[in-house]
């Protein structure tokens, strides 16, 4: 059904603005039957942040900004969805056109701003699906003009963490003017010590929230060291690198479009982000562990990214080129690679090229 569905509508998106053709992508999965998932093969499980996965494979925040379809994307296989993300108010993002497709490139350009429903809109959803299984992660944010940006952090954990099975601090988008400065060694910390402290505040209610960090490809090792050095030190759970990157390769061809503002995602991100996960993997030392994004469009990219470091993977660009079908895919090759190397479990090679690829020379 997924191929079919992928035939006949990724030719029909394409035609249209793709922040249209995102809408009716969303409009598309509400429709979708509501059928089971096929099961996993169980080599392909993996337990971390004290959450058991089916498979590695999860869906990005930014597809489903309001948790209108997360139930739709487990169903299609999905090991995890990650919706957001969420600001406490309702945000309307920045003007359009804000989102753009590199199609020589299978990259996308966005400026979309955090464009939401707002914290209260979610719970609602999220509480709907609540006894439905499955894990969802909230991508939290803060609203442009919030007059203190870690406060909202904080709302969206004590109004969401009886629903969420995961929180994602992003502190790395960039279309949000003054955002990334949260990234900062003293504003990290106080902000990771607040949100801490409020799911630990909440737990007694809401139950055991982990709490993630996403950071951005573009840090230089040094903030690297300072991001890592304060993530372990107020206790998160783990990691999520890397958001879209302000770089323009020099390879791009769509160099035209290559100018608009925004954050760059899809395959040209696929290098450099890579080499973050293994530089944030040696850092971490195993104290938590990390989820890869950033340009998986085939099983060897996503092989890739755990072997450089990552536990769990995510995507979201590379659907807008190949379609649904590529999460099938994905979980094929890896099972594939399982089985021709006699290995029981994915585990078994997170970072085992961490040390190799924090040698090479620097992807450009």
């Amino acid at each position: 059904m997924i191929r079919m569905f992928d035939a006949f509508t990724l030719p029909l998106l394409r035609c249209f603005d793709p922040e249209d053709a995102h809408r009716l992508a969303i409009n598309g999965l509400r429709m979708l039957p509501m059928t089971k998932a096929r099961p996993d093969d169980p080599k392909l499980a993996v337990r971390a942040f004290g959450l058991n996965f089916p498979n590695p494979i999860g869906m990005a925040a930014g597809f489903d900004k309001s948790a209108e379809v997360p139930d739709a994307l487990l169903r299609l296989g999905f090991g995890f969805v990650e919706i957001g993300s969420v600001t406490p108010l309702p945000q309307a993002g920045n003007p359009r056109p804000r989102l753009f497709r590199l199609e020589q490139d299978s990259g996308i350009i966005n400026r979309m701003g955090f464009n939401n429903d707002g914290g209260d809109v979610v719970l609602r959803r999220l509480a709907m699906r609540a006894n439905l299984g499955g894990i969802v992660g909230v991508n939290i944010g803060a609203n442009k003009d919030s007059a203190d940006r870690t406060a909202d952090y904080v709302k969206l954990i004590e109004l969401l963490a009886p629903v969420a099975s995961y929180f994602t601090v992003n502190v790395s988008s960039p279309n949000t003017p003054g955002l990334r400065n949260l990234q900062q060694s003293a504003a990290l910390d106080d902000l990771l010590a607040r949100v801490i402290e409020a799911r630990e505040r909440v737990r007694v209610n809401a139950g055991d929230s982990p709490v993630l960090l996403k950071i951005a490809p573009d840090l230089t090792l040094q903030e690297l060291d300072d991001v890592v050095h304060v993530a372990r030190a107020r206790g998160v759970d783990g990691m999520i690198v890397a958001n879209t990157t302000l770089a323009r390769p020099s390879t791009l061809r769509e160099q035209a479009k290559a100018k608009e503002q925004g954050g760059l995602s899809g395959r040209p991100l696929l290098r450099l982000s890579t080499r973050m996960v293994a530089e944030t993997y040696v850092r971490a030392e195993g104290k938590f562990p990390l989820i890869g994004v950033g340009g998986i469009d085939t099983g060897g990219a996503a092989l890739m990214k755990i072997r450089a470091g990552a536990s769990l993977v995510q995507l979201y660009s590379s659907l807008v080129y190949k379609g649904l079908g590529l999460v099938d895919d994905i979980k094929a090759d890896l099972v594939s690679t399982l089985l021709r190397t006699g290995r029981d479990s994915l585990s078994e090679i997170v970072g085992a090229d961490a040390a190799q690829i924090t040698a090479e020379d620097w992807p450009v």
